[in-house]
């Protein structure tokens, strides 16, 4: 964190100081596992469900910890602590403090799905030009922006920032912290229902966002999404999608050998052939806003291909691996009704029997029972051949479908070889916290007749 020192951190979070050293030393990266502390780093020791941060205080230090930011001092330690009522909103402040000093432009991305793709393809698209720091992985929550955050220096040009969020309000501290100049909406869809009751509350919830942002910065939305078509704000609106009346609309899809997807951007005059080394429809909105950001920031169209092209997939996102019998849609990262029906349409994409396997949807609230039954119905009227399933909301989905339920997964996996014929196309889809992520791997190493 260039320029913040332990005592303007102390300044921040209106934390005291404790220990002896050098409280002018300037302030790293903000770290919450000791394990990956460099020298200079900010510690936090956040009390955890099952480990306590402040037992590794120590350990934080012998890694090269500038400081530690805790809630209480362990016994005999007399090194730098800057001690706080509670680390979480201190390290928010110390980031927000830290935020105040940059001048650099910050896209900052949110929605119900899609958020992680968007931001690894804007980051991609902008690295073209410029340099970029995004948000690792998906540490888009109230501990994850602060500590992207502290990890721009003075050599980023841009930032591209992820926002999560699964209640009223988070939004609000997220966009404090981060101070987006540029704002992205994916899609409003039925995630974190539990907290936030319908579509209509998810969208008020993460447009908390707008209010926190300037009147000059654009917002780009997935304009085929309904509720964000119909979103009024005093920003200027830039829609994405297939529609003919976007602003940057996608033509000419198809799919690729390799599962890779071509298709042609259209803004205006310009006409952007792609090709984008990821599979499925939600691939093509991420593109799209990649895009549409890369445009609003002055690149040029072969700067625009280049970096869709440039695009990694992250973890088990739609990842599509062809094995010695079948195609594998490895999907398991996340879900929820909207990216289980995009799934499902990208699946009918492929070559082979469509056979999709599913676990729970989490986080639904009341309303999951039937969204799971919507499922099954969705996958059969679609031409969806087999539904296999596992977890108590997904037998729901598999009555519905008229597929076959199993007790677990050890019970769904033995039962593979029967159910599965060389040159099916699979998608295995379902909440990260399922784990059916051992389903896709047994996939891969199935040998059918």
């Amino acid at each position: 964190m260039d320029g913040m020192t332990i005592r303007k951190a102390a300044e921040a979070c209106g934390g005291k100081l404790c220990g002896t050293g050098n409280f002018e030393r300037e302030l790293g990266r903000a770290v919450i596992d000791s394990r990956a502390v460099q020298p200079g780093d900010l510690f936090a020791a956040y009390r955890g469900e099952r480990v306590d941060g402040h037992a590794y205080i120590a350990a934080a230090f012998e890694r090269g910890a500038a400081c530690c930011l805790a809630e209480r001092v362990p016994e005999g330690e007399e090194r730098p602590i800057l001690l706080v009522p509670d680390v979480q909103k201190a390290l928010e402040r110390i980031a927000a403090a830290y935020r105040a000093t940059l001048t650099l432009p910050v896209v900052g991305i949110t929605g119900s799905v899609g958020k992680t793709s968007a931001k690894e393809m804007i980051a991609a698209v902008l690295s073209q030009r410029l340099r970029v720091l995004k948000t690792e992985g998906n540490l888009n929550n109230q501990i994850g922006v602060p500590m992207t955050v502290s990890r721009i220096t003075k050599e980023h040009e841009a930032a591209v920032i992820e926002m999560g969020i699964s209640g009223f309000g988070e939004m609000t501290d997220l966009a404090r912290i981060a101070r987006p100049t540029a704002a992205v909406y994916t899609v409003i869809g039925s995630a974190h229902l539990e907290f936030l009751h319908d579509r209509d509350g998810v969208l008020r919830a993460k447009g908390e966002m707008l209010d926190e942002i300037g009147a000059e910065a654009p917002v780009f939305v997935n304009g085929d999404d309904d509720k964000l078509r119909a979103l009024r704000c005093r920003q200027r609106k830039i829609l994405f999608g297939f529609g003919t009346d976007c602003d940057v609309r996608a033509e000419a899809v198809r799919l690729l050998p390799g599962g890779h997807t071509a298709c042609e951007i259209v803004s205006g005059a310009r006409r952007i052939p792609v090709e984008i080394p990821a599979f499925g429809q939600h691939m093509v909105y991420a593109a799209l806003a990649g895009a549409a950001v890369g445009m609003a920031f002055g690149l040029t169209d072969a700067e625009i291909a280049a970096g869709v092209a440039a695009y990694e997939t992250v973890g088990r996102r739609g990842a599509v691996t062809e094995t010695d019998c079948l195609t594998l849609i490895d999907d398991c990262y996340n879900a929820n009704p909207d990216s289980c029906r995009s799934g499902v349409d990208s699946l009918l994409q492929l070559t082979g029997r469509p056979v999709c396997i599913f676990s729970d949807m989490l986080e639904l609230g009341d309303g999951a029972p039937a969204m799971h039954a919507a499922i099954g119905r969705y996958a059969k009227e679609r031409g969806v051949v087999l539904v296999l399933g596992c977890g108590p909301l997904t037998e729901e989905t598999v009555k519905a479908a008229g597929g076959i339920h199993y007790v677990n997964q050890q019970e769904l996996i033995a039962d593979l070889p029967r159910q599965l014929r060389r040159g099916d196309a699979v998608l295995v889809k379902a909440s990260r916290g399922m784990h059916l992520d051992e389903v896709s791997e047994a996939i891969k190493l199935l040998k059918l007749e």
